[in-house]
């Protein structure tokens, strides 16, 4: 029996195989756009009125003291973000700094560096804030600025460093906490939300915050 010829061949259509898309990618090349227009807001950024606002970031109560002294020099309202309890920080800025109890805000919504600052943005945009003295620890100023002139700088807000000196109880942070947290402020930009689970899953080690789901909280975090 004589064999039979091959089916003929389809011909090719020509078409290439999709590519598998990677939305961390592109969410990684988008935060560092818009980190790039940050870095250079310095050609456009307005320049800001007068400082209007003492923000202090919570947790250590000489950054409190530091910010008291400094709201009595110059006449500013205060908002302490996770700072101490409510009894010592109205004794601290009313009974011994001498300043009324309407020139004092205390919030205690923030988990940790980044919460520091998405939890009170808009309420300080409502306000019209534009201009604000930040006040934290000489070796937490890096990162807490970073993160501040991302998320604060997104709703116009300018912030000038007041760095309280940690002297001898400095503890130097780690680059990848510092470009971490850093991460997380422009995803939180530009998604609204705290990407810290997701980053930690799907970014490379090095880039992804410090502190995924299930680890165990910095000390330091504040």
């Amino acid at each position: 029996m004589q064999a039979l010829p091959p089916p003929p061949s389809r011909p090719s259509s020509g078409r290439r195989p999709r590519r598998r898309r990677h939305p961390g990618r592109w969410l990684l090349v988008v935060s560092l756009g818009s980190g790039l227009l940050w870095l250079s807001r310095g050609w456009w950024w307005p320049t800001p009125p007068p400082p209007q606002l003492i923000l202090v970031l919570g947790g250590d109560v000489a950054r409190e003291r530091h910010a008291a002294a400094l709201a009595e020099d110059l006449g500013l309202p205060v908002v302490v973000s996770g700072g101490s309890n409510p009894e010592y920080a109205h004794w601290l800025f009313e009974q011994r700094q001498g300043l009324s109890p309407g020139q004092v805000q205390l919030d205690y919504r923030a988990r940790d560096t980044l919460s520091n600052f998405t939890s009170l943005v808009d309420d300080l945009r409502r306000a019209r804030i534009r201009h604000a003295l930040l006040v934290t620890s000489s070796d937490h100023m890096e990162r807490a600025l970073l993160v501040g002139r991302i998320v604060a700088g997104s709703r116009g807000i300018h912030l000038t460093p007041e760095p309280v000196d940690c002297a001898d109880q400095c503890v130097p942070e780690r680059r990848r906490k510092v470009w971490g947290d850093g991460l997380r402020g422009a995803l939180w930009v530009l998604t609204g939300r705290d990407l810290k689970g997701w980053a930690a899953e799907h970014l490379p080690a090095w880039l992804a915050p410090a502190g995924g789901p299930g680890s165990v909280p910095d000390p330091a975090e504040h």
